[in-house]
């Protein structure tokens, strides 16, 4: 298929070199000309700007967008729709919001024009493994696209979730769970490290990996990270979230959905983030303060 594709960090290089080795035409646009170069070397049409990409697209223009979400996708979209004609469509692979889907694909269809929200997941390992898609949209645009989504995912590994937004809300919702299962493994590796055992977690990260019910593909990274650097003596526990976790919980607050886990790594990932902790210094001194109990200045 004939494609426009706006965004080539991590996960957009790695996604329209898997285009091309599935013998779709990728034109593409990134504002660093570099990015444009390594896509041109793997085979795409590089573009100059978003107006001369739109003018290489053939027939029905097709456009993948895949940005940081907020105001940088929100700004593209608005940008790409004004160079679009009736029919066009664009297609949010990003971690957007599910309720801006839910506003912009009425906006965009009062001028005619298609809007698809994909939900991906797979990170830097999509180009080998191929792209886990959860897509929302109207059903005809969405098979439609069929032959991109077979491309850039494995074997079962796309679906039409339903309507607009729902490719979104299911990766956020996707996102949450991730948060909950790294904590969980993060927590028992720690015990393990203090251990009197001296536990080599490399090779229990690789031991956990066949027929245990803990299985998983965190797991088969955790070797690799362990591999590398067994303590993780040259890791800072700095750990940042980029909002689908804040997002599934207001959600669950919404809907009067318990998600303690969830809620819990969220807050440890806030707390990684603080040099000294203000609530910790506060009960060291109450503690001190009713008590007697020993604090360190």
């Amino acid at each position: 298929m004939d494609l426009g594709f706006i965004g080539l960090g991590k996960m957009g290089m790695n996604m329209v070199t898997r285009l091309q080795q599935g013998k779709h035409r990728v034109v593409v646009y990134d504002r660093s000309t570099d990015l444009i170069s390594k896509a041109e070397a793997v085979g795409c049409i590089g573009a100059s700007s978003l107006k001369d990409m739109v003018s290489k697209l053939k027939g029905q223009r097709i456009v993948w967008i895949m940005v940081p979400s907020g105001a940088p996708t929100e700004e593209t979209v608005t940008a790409v729709s004004d160079l679009l004609s009736t029919g066009d469509i664009i297609i949010d692979g990003g971690n957007s919001k599910f309720k801006d889907d839910l506003r912009r694909a009425p906006e965009l269809k009062k001028r005619g024009i298609h809007y698809v929200d994909v939900g991906t997941s797979g990170g830097i390992w999509g180009l080998k493994l191929g792209y886990c898609m959860m897509v929302g949209g109207e059903e005809a645009t969405v098979k439609q696209l069929e032959p991109i989504f077979n491309t850039l995912a494995p074997t079962d590994g796309w679906a039409h979730m339903g309507g607009h937004g729902s490719g979104h809300y299911v990766k956020m919702i996707h996102n949450g769970i991730e948060y909950s299962m790294m904590q969980g493994y993060a927590e028992g590796f720690e015990l393990m490290s203090k251990s009197d055992y001296n536990l080599d977690l490399a090779k229990i990260s690789d031991l956990w990996m066949h027929g245990s019910v803990i299985r998983s593909w965190l797991l088969e990274l955790a070797v690799g990270v362990f591999t590398q650097d067994p303590k993780l003596k040259n890791l800072k526990g700095y750990v940042q979230d980029s909002g689908e976790g804040r997002w599934t919980l207001l959600d669950a607050l919404d809907k009067d959905v318990p998600v303690p886990t969830l809620t819990a790594s969220l807050f440890t990932r806030f707390r990684s983030r603080q040099e000294e902790s203000f609530a910790e210094k506060m009960l060291a001194g109450l503690r001190n303060a009713f008590g007697g109990h020993g604090v360190k200045r």
